[in-house]
């Protein structure tokens, strides 16, 4: 399968949403960010969702540990390596590089960025669980519904979002159960990781980043054959001859 340098990750049509829901996300972070720097919460919002989380669900913590599995380094990570394969596998070099540093990227911005900026007490802001999951569901659903000829048909693409969602919803739960961080903080992450899978896609359907990637793209192509390659004929001069029979 030949890769694709210039196979784009979303459909025209779609970008201009993309570009929509990065700016709401973006929005989302900072002005939480800002409402929660240097405080321990946000008394209204979160005491109500926060108190009713924990009176139902916080003595379920074998529950709540399974609920945020999903967003654990080994679950996100193997999955990520799964769609890196079957991106390249299917040719499409673009999706490859998202599948590889949607969650990455997320996590840094959420660990070594906001994080420090914001500088929540007691508990942190942005939940780097929910923007684990986030980052992880938006990568899913960018690179099996959204492309122009996305790597699943049918009825079964809307299976994609609806689960990422329910993954999503219980990530938040858990980690508000377990009183590892604020509702507050599962929004900012959602944010955070949503909004990072958008800016990814939209710069690598960029005409400047997919010239750039041409470079490699040729670089894999000429690497492959190598492994594949079967021994070269020799030449005339060294071939056996055979010998006919007379007739």
């Amino acid at each position: 399968m030949r890769l694709k340098a210039d196979h784009p990750l979303l459909a025209r049509p779609v970008r201009p949403w993309a570009a929509m829901l990065l700016a709401c996300c973006t929005v989302v972070v900072v002005v939480l960010g800002v409402l929660v720097a240097h405080h321990s919460r946000i008394d209204g919002v979160d005491k109500e969702i926060d108190s009713w989380v924990i009176r139902s669900l916080g003595g379920h913590k074998s529950l709540l540990r399974w609920l945020a599995t999903p967003a654990e380094l080994l679950p996100a990570g193997l999955t990520s390596l799964i769609m890196v394969a079957a991106c390249l596998v299917t040719g499409r070099l673009k999706g490859a590089v998202l599948a590889a540093t949607a969650v990455p990227i997320a996590s840094a911005l959420c660990d070594s960025l906001i994080k420090p900026l914001v500088h929540r007490r007691d508990l942190a802001y942005p939940s780097g669980h929910v923007t684990s999951i986030l980052a992880l569901s938006a990568m899913l659903t960018a690179l099996l519904v959204l492309p122009p000829q996305p790597l699943i048909e049918g009825r079964a693409r809307l299976l994609i979002p609806l689960t990422a969602s329910v993954l999503a919803c219980g990530v938040a739960i858990a980690v508000i159960g377990l009183r590892w961080h604020y509702f507050t903080d599962t929004i900012g992450g959602a944010a955070a990781g949503a909004g990072t899978v958008c800016a990814l896609a939209l710069v690598l359907d960029l005409p400047a980043v997919s010239s750039r990637l041409e470079t490699p793209t040729d670089w894999l192509l000429s690497r492959a054959p190598a492994s594949r390659r079967s021994r070269p004929a020799r030449p005339p001069s060294q071939q056996k001859r055979t010998r006919r029979r007379p007739d």
